[in-house]
């Protein structure tokens, strides 16, 4: 796997894969119409590479972008931009991705379009609905993912456990150590 799914919520994890936004040289996950195939596979939305060209790549970040720019609005209380509103209300419309079943099972299969379309979907109803209030940005300094704060209490504070919390646990225990050497 060359993705990861901190959030447990696609669109979110969609947008994660521009990493450490606030850096001068943040890191893009989606660099090659193949990174593009390999997320919609490895999120579980597509059985198979839809086959992702150049314009297709062009298209998804500009999407991704857009889901971010209304994110980033609900989480400071900003008016929704309006060219990200339309960019998302387009892909909402497309057609969503086909599933079919078989005597063994079923299949997922659909193009780049029909997967930002489910992408889209997905985002109308976590910032049109009440998940918008759930919505964070993980505390990690250097982590710019966002996530639905669905945790009993509301009081998550990172993306993943596993990777940020550890990280500023671990440096907020060194600190300590450090400090404590000192004295």
């Amino acid at each position: 796997m060359i993705h990861a799914f901190p959030c447990g919520t696609l669109p979110l994890d969609f947008v994660g894969t521009l990493r450490a936004r606030r850096r001068a040289a943040p890191t893009e996950k989606l660099a090659t119409p193949d990174q593009l195939d390999a997320w919609f596979v490895e999120a579980g939305m597509l059985d198979a590479a839809p086959g992702a060209d150049e314009t297709d790549l062009a298209i998804a970040m500009d999407l991704r972008e857009s889901i971010y720019s209304l994110v980033v609005a609900r989480l400071d209380g900003e008016p929704l931009p309006p060219r990200a509103v339309a960019e998302v209300n387009k892909h909402a419309a497309g057609l969503p991705v086909t599933l079919r079943l078989h005597t063994d099972g079923a299949t997922r299969t659909g193009s780049v379009a029909q997967g930002l379309a489910a992408l889209a979907r997905e985002t109308v109803e976590i910032i049109g609905g009440d998940e918008a209030a759930l919505l964070r940005e993980c505390a990690r300094p250097e982590c710019t993912q966002v996530y639905l704060d669905r945790s009993r209490g509301h009081r998550r504070e990172w993306c993943a456990m596993r990777t940020c919390g550890n990280r500023v646990k671990a440096a907020t225990y060194r600190a300590r150590q450090h400090s404590g050497a000192a004295s």
